[in-house]
């Protein structure tokens, strides 16, 4: 099985957090369907003929896409592809494109899952953000999905941030559980390079985050979707028991994938590849036929240390057997330098796999970076 992912390079607007690559100009959304169109078949082989399982339209904010736009891109995939009659489509839209028609629209396409940008349910945060939506929107979108027939929803928040309040946290955090939503992925506000945010705070118009909120949120979330049957199956995601992120859950264990878009990587088990984080480059490269792109041959150290980082962050974590697989002896190796974890219970072994204790999910980044090879 194998995944495959989208990335729909356009904004409406910028929010000031975010280092994603996209365009806020609308103006190329055909010419760029196009281009992704012909970077499927150009791409076919990547894959090698494995069946696909999942398609992920990422962004940007694919939702700005219309249905026959969405349609054609599946079409094509399907028409070179084997694709599972299961397979997981998800699209990812910001609350205010999930209007009446739009909805109706998507239940004609193979779209079965939505992630839905929220981010937060009160509107001086959502100014805060710079999103396009506000709080009212944010809910009746999720209600508007789920009435038109799509119950396989997952909503994005972000906590850690100067607005947000505890109180205005677990607040958000009951909003999404009296939604009914089976998937929640939470991300703690982190400030990148090159973006409004981190220039706001170097300007000192904005403070710069509090890691202690940050942690102290984070344990408001772990107990609270405890608390409502949730499972965290990786750091930031939390499911009803079974409905994992199809895509996301193979990003993590593996599995291969093949990237489509500006800015997209792509994985092959021995190489990955990242195309140009450049809209126009991209178009006019594949009017001739080409693709811009960088290839990496991933070594020994690459494979373990990846292996290392994605698996340990999830419920299933980190296998001394496979360690083993990708370089003989490795888990010995590991072992000693997870020693001191250990004794601080951040970690905990079972059998032959490791996992993060609850505590350790806090430092997940530092204990990844403390083992790697």
């Amino acid at each position: 099985m194998a995944g495959i992912y989208i990335h729909i390079p356009f904004c409406k607007q910028a929010c000031h957090y975010c280092d994603f690559h996209f365009s806020t100009s609308l103006k190329y959304k055909d010419e760029m369907v196009h281009a992704l169109i012909s970077e499927i078949k150009l791409q076919k082989g990547y894959l090698n003929g494995e069946t696909i399982e999942t398609i992920y339209f990422g962004g940007g904010t694919p939702s700005v896409l219309d249905s026959d736009q969405i349609s054609r891109i599946i079409n094509t995939v399907t028409e070179l592809h084997t694709v599972s009659s299961t397979a997981e489509i998800t699209l990812e839209a910001n609350p205010d494109d999930l209007k009446p028609d739009k909805l109706k629209a998507l239940r004609q396409t193979p779209v079965n899952r939505f992630s839905i940008g929220i981010q937060s349910f009160f509107d001086e945060d959502l100014v805060w953000m710079n999103r396009v939506h506000r709080g009212q929107e944010a809910e009746s979108s999720v209600k508007r999905a789920q009435d038109a027939g799509f119950e396989n929803i997952t909503v994005d928040l972000i906590y850690g941030y100067p607005t947000l309040s505890d109180t205005k946290w677990k607040q958000n955090l009951d909003k999404v559980f009296e939604l009914n939503v089976p998937h929640v992925s939470t991300y703690s506000m982190t400030v990148e390079p090159q973006t409004a945010l981190a220039a706001f705070i170097s300007k000192k118009k904005q403070p710069p985050m509090n890691e202690q909120q940050s942690a102290e949120q984070f344990i408001v979330l772990m107990d609270a979707m405890q608390a409502h049957g949730f499972q965290h199956y990786e750091i930031s995601n939390f499911c009803k028991p079974g409905q994992y992120s199809r895509h996301n859950s193979n990003y993590w264990k593996g599995v291969k994938y093949l990237g489509i878009g500006p800015s997209a990587h792509s994985y092959n088990g021995d190489t990955r590849q990242w195309n140009i984080a450049n809209n126009a480059k991209y178009m006019q490269a594949l009017e001739t036929g080409k693709l811009q792109a960088e290839t990496e041959e991933l070594t020994e150290e690459n494979r373990l240390n990846e292996y290392i980082m994605t698996s340990l962050r999830t419920i299933w974590g980190l296998e001394l057997v496979k360690l083993n697989q990708i370089a003989k002896g490795a888990s010995a190796e590991l072992l000693k330098a997870a020693a001191e974890y250990f004794d601080r219970e951040w970690i905990i072994q079972k059998d032959n796999v490791i996992y993060l204790s609850a505590t350790g999910k806090l430092y997940a980044d530092h204990i990844a970076a403390g083992l790697f090879f």
